[in-house]
């Protein structure tokens, strides 16, 4: 009996503590507290049989080592290990009786790593069942302390979605209904001379009822502004912020010479884990919020998974469930210092419904949608098409396209990627985009970014049934669309979703009709703060025609700034900068081709190289 009872305490130990070691450190997946939880109960038995196995003995008999009877169990264990079992664990006395090393005198360090009782101390034996018990306690903590404590409802908040040259939206929360009427007003800030002080407010919105049919949210826009102009927002449950407007479409503010703006995905509150701080705390956020004052951006284009309804556990798939993920996030401590000044613009993914969703508008896609659309795109740019939930617009010298890769898609099986049957976008949006790509732009606009909630390459060779990779045929399409655009205008895809980093080129196919200058790139950042993974996932493979430009896997906190040039001239200027974990390790620039009257594509390349 005692033989089992160790076999499976130091078993069950050490799973236990591996588990969960990576579950709260490396990767929070939904496997491991079931896991966790039942080694702990196969623990929990074994180690008081076998502390019972040392204190039931005959008084004058020394306290005996419960390893092992003929000492084969130990060889089953620890084979290999003889060296370290002889000097500190047992010791063989007879044929049918081991007792432990010097009695008392026994090192304790071998029951802490293994995980049995201490034969001779009660307080060793204490202190090594403490520790799986923390470990334990510490993954209940994870899972279900920010649901269970932390719902948020009492969350006031306002955040800016949209600015563009002429409008601003505002998303408001508050619950409180002493706080009704809840009023928004706005004003000009002077760039210099007299103080705000001296400009008066105007009304921009008010509501006089919030419900919970919007869980407490209604949203404003503020029109008839000034392009490239600052302005002030105070709303009258003490929100407040600034905002400024967009330039006019084709140039720069005035005072600079660019357009910056971010981009990455992928939050999970409190994760790489950590005991002591806040359950709703976002590492990232602090990264990014130290970067902010010296990018200057004009706004944070995030790709996806803002949560994450089935990580570590999901616990509901109704729509409160899902509202609660949302207010948990804009109620972190780290919230503010990346939001009060900085319009967030948002696309959707998979966690925000359920992993690798396939499953267009079925359950729970109803009730992941509402606080989607209550929290995000009720801010978001105007919608391609009405009722649409992809977008596009024109910022400066740049003009987006943000796909919805989620509701439109075909199922990822059992088709296969090169079937002409398969879509990710749908008919309706891909029509859309292939228009966005092939429009001519305003004067002054040299860059068209695509953005995707999930890679473009198919380099990503882990999950990537989920990726374009799985859907070529369509991905060809808009590839040969994107290699079409006229010089002068640059195409890149902005994507996230992989928890790692890779810029990949798309030059056309060699022979082609098309010149190498019309090659495409992608920039594919995340997470903004969760795990990354252990292993490699991205690899290039010859003859598929994708290289990789850059790669970097490591990093719980990525994102990346964009910048793009302005000025006059018939040639387009990016810079594309990548921050891990809080510093700046990469950056890589890239021009259009210039336009060439006569010539071909043969001319392109010859300026272009």
């Amino acid at each position: 009996m005692a033989q089992l009872a160790l076999l499976v305490a130091v078993s069950s130990s050490l799973a236990l503590r591996l588990i969960a070691y990576v579950f709260l450190r490396w990767i929070p997946g939904h496997q491991a507290p079931p896991l966790v939880f039942l080694f702990a109960c196969l623990y929990a038995i074994s180690f008081l049989v076998l502390y019972r196995s040392q204190r039931t003995r005959p008084a004058g008999v020394a306290p005996t080592s419960p390893i092992s009877s003929n000492g084969q169990l130990i060889d089953t264990l620890a084979r290999g290990t003889d060296d370290l079992i002889q000097k500190g664990l047992q010791k063989t006395v007879g044929s049918n009786e081991i007792t432990p090393v010097q009695d008392a005198k026994q090192w304790p360090g071998w029951a802490l790593l293994w995980g049995y009782p201490h034969p001779t101390s009660f307080w060793w034996a204490l202190l090594t069942a403490g520790i799986n018990t923390i470990l334990c306690l510490c993954v209940i903590d994870l899972v279900y302390r920010a649901p269970m404590m932390y719902p948020s409802y009492q969350l006031s908040f306002a955040r800016l979605g949209h600015v563009s040259d002429t409008s601003a939206s505002l998303l408001i929360r508050e619950p409180d209904p002493n706080q009704l009427p809840v009023f928004v007003s706005y004003r000009s800030l002077p760039n210099s001379g007299s103080s705000p002080a001296d400009v008066p407010w105007k009304a921009a919105g008010k509501t006089y009822w919030l419900a919970n049919e919007t869980d407490y949210t209604f949203t404003v826009t503020i029109d008839g502004l000034q392009p490239a102009s600052h302005y002030q927002y105070a709303v009258s449950n003490n929100q407040s912020g600034q905002f400024t407007t967009a330039p006019r479409q084709g140039r720069v503010a005035s005072g600079t010479d660019k357009l910056t703006f971010l981009t990455s995905s992928c939050i999970k509150p409190r994760f790489p884990y950590n005991p002591i701080s806040h359950p709703l705390s976002v590492p990232g956020f602090k990264h990014l919020a130290s970067w902010l004052p010296s990018l200057k951006a004009s706004f944070m284009l995030f790709l996806g998974d803002f949560i994450y309804i089935d990580v570590p556990r999901r616990l509901g798939s109704d729509p409160e469930t899902y509202r609660r993920e949302y207010r948990q996030v804009y109620n972190s401590p780290d919230w503010p210092s990346v939001s009060k000044d900085l319009p967030w613009i948002h696309v959707l993914d998979d966690h925000e419904i359920a992993n690798d969703w396939d499953g267009n508008t079925t359950a729970p896609y109803p009730a992941a949608a509402d606080p989607w659309r209550l929290y995000h795109t009720s801010v978001n740019p105007p919608p391609a098409s009405p009722g649409a939930s992809y977008f596009e617009f024109v910022h400066g010298p740049a003009s987006f396209f943000l796909m919805d890769t989620r509701r439109y898609r075909s199922p990822s099986q059992p088709l296969s990627a090169n079937s002409t049957e398969k879509s990710m976008l749908g008919p309706e949006q891909l029509a859309h985009l292939l228009s966005f790509v092939s429009r001519r732009e305003p004067e002054g606009v040299k860059w068209k970014f695509v953005i995707s909630s999930i890679p473009f390459t198919r380099n990503w060779r882990f999950g990537s049934t989920d990726t374009w990779a799985n859907y070529l045929h369509e991905r060809q399409i808009i590839l040969e669309a994107m290699w079409s655009v006229p010089p002068g205008t640059g195409i890149v895809i902005l994507s996230g979703d992989r928890h790692e980093f890779a810029a990949t080129a798309f030059p056309p196919p060699e022979g082609s009709k098309w010149p190498v200058s019309a090659t495409v790139h992608e920039f594919s950042t995340s997470p903004l703060s969760m795990f990354y993974l252990p292993f490699r996932t991205y690899e290039e493979r010859e003859g598929e025609g994708e290289p990789c430009v850059k790669y970097v896997p490591d990093g719980n906190s990525k994102f990346g700034a964009v910048e793009v040039l302005g000025g006059k001239g018939d040639q387009g200027v990016m810079r594309f900068r990548l921050f891990v974990d809080g510093e700046e390790v990469w950056s890589h620039v890239l021009t259009t081709a210039p336009a060439v009257v006569g010539g071909g594509g043969k001319g392109r390349d010859a300026l272009w190289g």
